[in-house]
């Protein structure tokens, strides 16, 4: 397993040792042991999978402190633009994102920590997004960004008319005024 740092702090990219022959391939998604000697001290209680058609974006969501969630994120069908943006105040990098795209054919795997705006978006047909969570899922904590504030302008890949964003994405706040409590 290779882990990638991507420019903002403790965000990574995991690139799984994928086994491929005539079979078909076999890979380890997830290894405590691994994480661990990598410094990735995360204990997962929870496991979510949602599908989604082209077009769909969900995010960018995040879960306040006490409840907020690190996430190890990955795409088992298609392909996605995945986004995280720092919402840590005080760390060198906030306020910006990262954009990756996950596929099932790169493996690849964003380990999003805590402090962090989540979203993506579906660039193929269909995709299977699922991911690991360190905390419960609280409603009473959910916040969010919005997807297309002029100040973190997020390239979806997908023109806007194109788009399928749900009621309360569209309605998040901008990030000058997202109410959150995270620290760097």
């Amino acid at each position: 397993m290779k882990i990638e740092e991507t420019g903002i702090p403790d965000l990574l990219i995991v690139h799984p040792r994928v086994f491929e022959d005539e079979r078909g391939y076999f890979y380890e998604s997830y290894n405590k042991r691994t994480f661990h000697e990598h410094g990735l001290e995360y204990n997962f209680v929870q496991d979510n999978e949602a599908l989604s058609s082209y077009g769909v974006l969900r995010g960018l969501h995040f879960q306040k402190d006490p409840y907020a969630q690190a996430k190890l994120v990955r795409v088992t069908e298609g392909k996605v633009l995945d986004v995280a943006v720092d919402l840590r105040r005080g760390s060198p990098t906030y306020g910006q994102h990262r954009s990756v795209e996950l596929s099932e054919e790169n493996k690849w795997q964003l380990m999003v920590p805590r402090g962090f705006a989540h979203g993506y978006v579906v660039l193929s047909e269909r995709a299977v997004f699922c991911y690991k969570c360190d905390r419960y899922y609280e409603k009473s904590s959910e916040g969010g960004v919005m997807y297309n504030d002029p100040d973190l302008n997020i390239d979806w890949l997908i023109p806007n008319d194109q788009l399928i964003i749900s009621a309360k994405d569209q309605q998040q706040s901008y990030f000058k005024e997202v109410d959150h409590n995270f620290t760097f």
